[in-house]
């Protein structure tokens, strides 16, 4: 290697369904689980074969906040 930090190649896009990053990284979870108490249920319960962009707009969600703080916390996984 380099010695630079491998850089996440796979982002998450607002494509991908909740099952998508959920599968792939579990640290997202808890994010779903903040956002489950904003849209009074379970996320990964009722949108599980949703893409991010339509649980955003059923709910009512930033989409952009969303998708950052589920590669944040995605990110978070190569430290």
């Amino acid at each position: 290697m380099s010695g630079k930090k491998k850089q996440v190649q796979n982002r998450i896009t607002q494509q991908m369904t909740v099952l998508d990053v959920v599968s792939t990284c579990e640290k997202t979870l808890p994010v779903f689980k903040e956002y489950d108490a904003i849209a009074g249920e379970c996320i990964c319960c009722k949108s599980l074969f949703e893409s991010i962009h339509s649980v955003a707009k059923k709910y009512d969600f930033d989409l952009q906040k969303l998708l950052n703080r589920l590669n944040a916390a995605a990110s978070s996984n190569l430290l």
